[in-house]
């Protein structure tokens, strides 16, 4: 029973949100963050984008409760999830060979403020480039 009612107690934390309509390359480009407040983007030079987001893969697929839900065409889009209450961000890396930079969008679903937790996953990411 009590297994129970902590499983549903979490379960009304998990807090999803809506996929955001403006996932994905458009125009060789990663979209802009819509606030900095809940959202961070870079672009990283580097001497081989597709290399670089290769190395990057094992990493974000090794980080926990992160999940890669698509790959291909030098992108790719995973989600992470907070541990307490399940808040789901959306992280996409671009290999942008024609500038010769690893582009990177990490944004909360919900909420006003992430408290820094996307900027610092990317800084996180950059640290561990080749």
């Amino acid at each position: 029973m009590t297994h129970l009612l902590i499983t549903l107690t979490m379960a009304l934390f998990h807090l999803v949100g809506p996929v955001p309509a403006d996932l994905g390359v458009h125009n060789g480009a990663l979209s802009p963050c819509p606030s900095p407040a809940h959202c961070a983007r870079a672009n990283w030079a580097v001497a081989d984008p597709e290399a670089a987001l290769a190395a990057l893969l094992p990493v974000i697929e090794a980080t926990p409760r992160t999940q890669v839900l698509e790959q291909g065409d030098g992108y790719l889009h995973a989600t992470a999830t907070s541990a307490l209450f399940g808040f789901v961000d959306d992280l996409e890396l671009y290999a942008d060979s024609t500038h010769g930079v690893l582009q990177a969008r990490s944004m909360s679903r919900l909420g006003d403020s992430d408290l820094g937790v996307n900027g610092q996953r990317l800084t996180d990411l950059q640290q561990v480039l080749p």
